[in-house]
């Protein structure tokens, strides 16, 4: 088998952080279009178990990808693993936030305006007019404040999973003999 180096670590990264990626952009598409039925219950509970899908996809799918890293290289220690869940996580990140500004922006604007409105029907009466200015003039910029919020949850999200599954991948073997540096006189 091949020796595991940081070249291989990104460019498997970069395979793997578009599959989840994609994966979670076919998620997303799927809770907006569940956002479209009529019955407020029915989205709600959908789109509860389609959040729940996306969640524990993504969980399943990063230890896929570090045991898959284990297995097809040598040397693979849980720093290894750790930096692959790193990249992976960041390249997931750009992807999602990249199709959330595109969405925003073009496939469904009127979902935003759709939105802000039924926030001033809800909260209008309850908002004073500096409060219903700063609610407007924030619509145009969502967008942009979308994109980062997304860049960086998922980023974080998938750092902080990767630093939790790359604790137990590779397993460690508690047996093993560690070699003892020649520094350390006992």
């Amino acid at each position: 088998m091949e020796k595991i180096n940081n070249s291989i670590i990104r460019n498997e990264a970069g395979k793997d952080g578009l599959i989840l990626g994609l994966v979670t952009i076919l998620f997303m598409l799927a809770s907006q279009f569940a956002g479209k039925i009529d019955s407020p219950a029915l989205t709600g509970v959908l789109g509860f178990f389609l959040w729940l899908a996306k969640f524990l996809g993504c969980i399943f799918l990063m230890r896929f990808f570090m045991k898959k890293l284990v297995a097809g290289y040598d040397g693979v220690i849980g720093a290894d693993t750790f930096r692959l869940g790193v990249w992976i996580a960041l390249f997931s990140a750009i992807i999602c936030s990249a199709f959330t500004l595109i969405n925003m922006l073009y496939i469904s604007p009127d979902s935003l305006s759709e939105t802000f409105d039924q926030l001033f029907e809800q909260m209008g009466p309850m908002l004073d007019s500096n409060s219903q200015e700063a609610l407007t003039a924030m619509e145009p910029k969502m967008p942009v404040i979308s994109f980062f919020t997304t860049i960086i949850y998922c980023f974080l999200f998938g750092v902080i999973l990767s630093a939790i599954l790359s604790k137990n991948i590779p397993k460690a073997d508690p047996f093993a003999e560690v070699e003892a540096d020649d520094d350390d006189d006992i």
